[in-house]
C-alpha cells in the first residue's frame, strides 16, 4: 500500500547522497532526460536521450537549445528551438508544459516524440531552469508486430522496412471497395524524392539507399498512425489516408514536404546532405479505378516537380 515514510523512519534510513547515484538512476530509465538553466544551456543529458537522438552527452553538454542541434519542429514544421519552445514556455509560465513534436536524429531522420517539461526552482522559489523528459511517440511495438506480419506474407520492402508495392496495391483496392460502400473518401499520396539520381551519382548508391531509409522513417512519422505509407518503387512512395477531407489532405501533404526538408542523411565519413520531396495528392471519386486515381495523383506530383520541386500539389 502506498504512503509516505515517517520523519523518524527517514532519519534511520539510508539516503544516498552521492550525485553519481542519481545520474546512474536516470541513465537506467528508458526516457530521454536533460536539464537546462535559464539561458537554456544543457547541463545534463542522460543515456535515454542518447538512445533516442544518437547524440552522446559529450556532444551536447554545454550547448544551448538555440544552437538548434535537434532541430525541434512542431507538427506543422515550425521551428521551435529558436522560438517559444516547450522549455521556454515552462520557464516563462512556471508550469508543466507538454507537447508532441519532432526532433532530428543524428542520422538525419525525423523522430516523433512526446515531451513533458517541468520548471526547476531555487531555494527562493524562483525558476532557475527546467527539466525535459521525452519519449518516442512512434508506437514501435505495434509497428514491430506489423513488420513481422508483413515479413511473413512477403509484404515488406527489404530496404526501407515499409509495406511494398504488392501490399499497397491490395490496400488501394480495399480502400476503393470500402469507398464504394460507405462513401467516405480517402486520399492517395504519390511522394517522390527530388533529384534522387544526383544523390546516387554524387554520393554513391549506399548513400542513396540510406536516403531512402531516412525518408521512409520521416514519412512514417509525418502521417497519422491510421494512414498507410509504403515504397511504390525506386525513389517513389505511396500513402493511403482514410477519414479525410480536402483540408486534411493538404495539411498532410505539406507536412510530409516540410518534415522531409528538415531531414538530412549522415554518411560514415560524416558527409551530410539534405533531402526534399515532391508530393501529389488526390481524393477518391465514385466509380474510379485504382489506375485512374493513381494517374490523377501522379499528375499532381508532376505539377509539384514542374513548379520547382520540394512542394505539395493537391486538389
Amino acid at each position: 500500500m502506498g504512503g509516505f515514510i515517517k520523519s523518524e523512519e527517514l532519519q534511520d534510513s539510508i539516503v544516498p547522497t552521492d550525485p553519481d547515484f542519481y545520474r546512474k538512476l536516470l541513465d537506467h530509465i528508458g526516457n530521454g532526460v536533460y536539464f537546462v538553466d535559464r539561458q537554456r544551456k544543457i547541463l545534463y543529458w542522460n543515456e535515454g536521450a542518447y538512445r533516442l537522438t544518437g547524440y552522446k552527452a559529450e556532444e551536447i553538454l554545454g550547448k544551448h537549445c538555440h544552437d538548434n542541434i535537434l532541430c525541434h519542429v512542431d507538427q506543422l514544421g515550425n521551428s521551435l528551438c529558436r522560438g517559444l519552445c516547450p522549455l521556454m514556455a515552462s520557464m516563462s509560465s512556471g508550469e508543466v508544459h507538454e507537447a508532441n513534436i519532432f526532433l532530428r536524429h543524428k542520422q538525419g531522420r525525423r523522430v516523433p516524440v512526446s515531451v513533458q517539461v517541468r520548471p526547476l526552482r531555487g531555494a527562493d522559489g524562483s525558476v532557475i531552469g527546467a527539466v525535459e523528459i521525452f519519449s518516442d511517440n512512434s508506437a514501435e511495438i505495434d509497428a514491430g508486430r506489423k513488420i513481422e506480419a508483413m515479413n511473413r506474407l512477403a509484404f515488406l520492402d527489404d530496404l526501407t522496412k515499409l509495406p511494398n508495392r504488392r501490399f499497397l496495391e491490395m490496400s488501394l483496392k480495399t480502400a476503393l471497395s470500402e469507398f464504394e460502400v460507405h462513401k467516405d473518401p480517402f486520399g492517395l499520396f504519390v511522394i517522390d524524392i527530388d533529384r534522387f539520381k544526383q544523390i546516387n551519382d554524387s554520393f554513391g548508391h549506399a548513400m542513396g539507399d540510406k536516403a531512402l531509409q531516412e525518408a521512409a522513417n520521416t514519412l512514417t512519422g509525418s502521417l497519422r498512425p491510421t494512414d498507410i505509407v509504403g515504397r511504390w518503387g525506386g525513389d517513389e512512395f505511396l500513402a493511403i489516408a482514410r477519414n479525410i477531407n480536402p483540408q486534411i489532405l493538404r495539411e498532410l501533404a505539406e507536412r510530409c514536404v516540410v518534415l522531409i526538408s528538415e531531414t538530412s542523411v549522415l554518411g560514415d565519413d560524416e558527409t551530410r546532405f539534405s533531402l526534399s520531396v515532391s508530393v501529389g495528392a488526390a481524393l477518391s471519386r465514385p466509380g474510379e479505378s485504382a489506375e485512374d486515381l493513381f494517374l490523377r495523383a501522379d499528375e499532381l506530383l508532376y505539377q509539384s516537380k514542374a513548379g520547382g520541386r520540394g512542394r505539395a500539389t493537391t486538389e
